[in-house]
């Protein structure tokens, strides 16, 4: 594939991932109002009430994302690698393994929703009691602490300031997106850390949308040239 192919591709990848984010968010706290719910139970009784559109948007904020991840992972990893080889290496690694967590957690919460919607028409208790079991599980892997994810922005944002690489203010940007997922990691942070590399990265995937496409266009029109 030559260059500005996967650039174009790589834009393209971050900027869905930013559609993603909103689309979640967008669901989670204004259509279902989850921040008001206020215990267990409460939050299955909703889950059963609405459990097509919770499948369905498990399935895209956490799968579709992983998946879309990896386009974008790799597309910087061959924009960067050129001028800090070992290190984007490194740097791709978390990627992907962010990737491979999103997607797992996401497959784990698709299941874990279906078998407690069911136990909820038999035992409203049990259903409670087996989602505040798998609940954990699913934060664990990456819907509750953004520690891969904060650390692979943050590395991306190193790489492409060594490099000169993106643009220094989207990449100054990135070292604050990423040290506050990193800092989700540390419960008393968790919540606060969290929600600000959320949004703050809606913003990042944005930008390096529009680098990238940039870039994109930039190589494709050196290509046509020389041809």
């Amino acid at each position: 594939m030559s260059q500005w192919n996967y650039l174009r591709v790589g834009g393209l990848a971050a900027l869905t991932e930013a559609a993603i984010y909103v689309a979640g968010i967008a669901y989670f706290l204004v259509i279902l109002d989850l921040a008001s719910v206020t215990g267990a139970l409460q939050e299955v009784e909703l889950f059963v009430a609405n459990e097509t559109s919770l499948y369905a948007m498990n399935l895209l904020i956490y799968v579709v994302f992983g998946i879309v991840l990896v386009a974008l992972v790799l597309a910087l990893h061959e924009r960067l690698e050129t001028d800090a080889p070992m290190l984007m290496r490194a740097t791709t690694a978390f990627g992907l393994i962010w990737a491979g967590l999103v997607i797992a957690s996401g497959m784990v919460a698709t299941l874990a929703t279906g078998v407690v919607v069911d136990l909820y028409g038999t035992d409203p208790t049990q259903a409670t009691t087996v989602w505040l079991a798998v609940s954990p599980v699913i934060d664990g892997l990456g819907g509750g602490n953004e520690i891969v994810g904060g650390l692979w922005t943050l590395l991306v944002s190193v790489v492409a300031l060594r490099t000169r690489a993106l643009h220094r203010l989207v990449n100054y940007f990135g070292l604050v997106v990423g040290t506050a997922g990193i800092l989700s990691a540390i419960p008393a942070l968790g919540e606060i850390g969290g929600g600000i590399f959320g949004l703050t990265q809606i913003v990042w995937f944005v930008a390096l949308g529009v680098l990238l496409l940039r870039a994109g266009r930039r190589e494709a029109s050196a290509y046509l040239r020389d041809e």
